[in-house]
């Protein structure tokens, strides 16, 4: 009896131990069920580890491992055999290639080359006084007859830009006078033959032959002094003898597009009949290889008069710019003019770094100082100085006649000056887009095959374009690595590395 009711009493002990581990259970179920899901999961992991995953160009999912390498395990934080290295390792696709921008001009080997330590200022594309801005007036005065031009049309020098029908008084009496000595002239000269004939023959006395000769004379001096005065005037020698040789008053004024450095005898020309227009001008000038090969482009900037308007004498007709040689215009600090100073008297290099659309860095080099301002700007408290900027033709392009061209470079352009201040030679340089960071450790990614390795290098300075790296053997000349896109690639191998979230953690089914 008394083994029957033990038996009981622990039957019902056992049900009710097992009741209130139940209850104990689903009270405290969010703290013991995600460690058990985790060691759940771990050991599953132990028994089925399996190759790292990779971003392949063949199989994003699964990778080969480079170097043979296996055994790397997913998300533990455990390593087996060589998955130190594997870790370090990163395949790109094909088209990541292309996103980052790692064509065959951004995988290359490194060099060594002669680092300049530079400051960086702030700079502005500027006109060349005197040489950029061409302003062309009018010498005489009269009425526009003609425009051959188009606003921001391209003209070289030579061509016809406009004609003017002439009501200069000076002129037009310095002609009509010049003409009038020329027929005296001829007059005195068949006199002074007539009387030379009868002179020798006695009939005429010899004085009346000698004042002529003298009237002669007296001619001569005159018409020589209103040469003189026509030339005063802009005529060449050429357009005086053609007064004399026609006899007929030049009443057409045409004005040409002016050299920068040549100026013609004939630059202005003045001539009673129509001249090459412009396209005539650039049709001649195709066959002539010299005349091709030294010509200048001008734009017309501005156009400032139309057909019949009435100009005085020493009124701009238009504006014609040059832009083939500009000048960039440093803004230095009061702190670093002895490092410009020193950049110039060294004969040291500048860069001028301009900002593309797309946010590409575009880099001029090889640019020369050409000279230091005289004063610092009282405002800015700057010191400005200039680097000659030779510009090129990026677009010319022909429509309805007219031709136009688009130049690279632009005065108001803003732009970044790098002026030397120190010479390092034989360095390791390559741009800061090579160089990745994580805390206090940088890494380029050096290319073997169809991957790259995470490589940690020494960065011995570091400015805004430019990592000196440090010789230690880690990387060495010929080394192949991605010169862009570095901080992307390490972004991918942290989220290749970093452990899957679990959609279950802290949810009961």
């Amino acid at each position: 009896m008394k083994l029957l009711l033990s038996d009981r009493r622990m039957k019902w002990m056992g049900i009710s131990g097992i009741l209130l581990t139940a209850i104990v259970a689903l009270a405290t179920w969010n703290r013991w069920l995600p460690a058990a899901q985790a060691w759940a999961k771990n050991s599953i992991a132990w028994f089925q580890s399996g190759p790292p995953a990779e971003l392949s160009a063949d199989d994003p999912g699964h990778g080969e491992h480079p170097h043979g390498d296996s055994g790397q395990s997913h998300g533990s934080g455990q390593s087996h055999g060589s998955d130190d290295h594997a870790s370090q390792v990163l395949r790109l696709s094909k088209t990541a290639m292309k996103n980052l921008g790692l064509g065959t001009d951004a995988v290359r080997p490194v060099e060594r080359k002669t680092f300049r330590k530079t400051i960086t200022v702030p700079a502005l594309i500027v006109e060349q006084p005197g040489r950029t801005r061409l302003p062309v007036a009018t010498p005489m005065t009269g009425v526009v007859t003609h425009v051959h031009v188009l606003q921001d049309e391209a003209v070289e020098p030579g061509d016809l830009l406009f004609e003017i029908r002439l009501t200069h008084e000076d002129l037009v009496q310095l002609q009509t006078d010049f003409l009038r000595t020329l027929g005296e002239l001829d007059v005195e000269q068949r006199e002074i033959e007539r009387l030379a004939k009868a002179t020798s023959s006695g009939a005429v006395a010899g004085r009346v032959l000698l004042e002529r000769e003298y009237a002669r004379d007296k001619l001569s001096v005159l018409l020589q002094a209103q040469q003189e005065a026509l030339r005063l005037h802009g005529l060449s020698d050429k357009q005086v003898r053609g007064i004399a040789r026609d006899r007929r008053l030049l009443q057409q004024l045409q004005l040409t597009a002016p050299a920068i450095d040549d100026h013609p005898e004939d630059e202005l020309r003045l001539t009673a009949e129509k001249v090459r227009n412009v396209s005539d001008s650039r049709e001649l000038r195709m066959h002539d290889s010299s005349a091709q090969a030294e010509a200048r482009l001008l734009v017309m900037q501005e156009l400032l008069v139309h057909k019949g308007q009435f100009v005085t004498t020493g009124k701009t007709l238009c504006v014609l710019k040059d832009y083939q040689a500009l000048l960039i215009e440093g803004h230095a600090f009061e702190q670093d003019v002895v490092a410009i100073r020193t950049a110039l008297n060294r004969h040291w290099n500048v860069s001028a770094v301009l900002e593309g659309s797309d946010a590409e860095r575009q880099e001029i080099d090889e640019l020369k100082i050409a000279f230091l301002a005289g004063e610092i700007d009282q405002e800015a408290r700057t010191l400005h100085f200039y680097v000659h900027l030779p510009n090129e033709v990026i677009s010319d392009r022909t429509h309805n006649g007219s031709r136009y061209v688009e130049w690279k470079y632009l005065p108001g352009q803003r732009l970044q000056l790098r002026v030397s201040v120190d010479e390092w030679p034989d360095q390791i340089v390559v741009p800061v887009e090579a160089v990745a960071r994580e805390g206090a450790e940088s890494f380029v990614f050096l290319k073997h095959g169809q991957h790259f390795d995470r490589t940690p290098i020494h960065e011995k300075y570091r400015d805004q374009f430019s990592v000196v790296i440090d010789r230690d053997g880690l990387l060495s000349d010929g080394d192949v690595i991605a010169w862009k896109g570095a901080h992307q690639m390490m972004m991918a191998m942290r989220n290749r590395d970093r452990p899957a979230v679990d959609a279950h953690h802290g949810h009961s089914h």
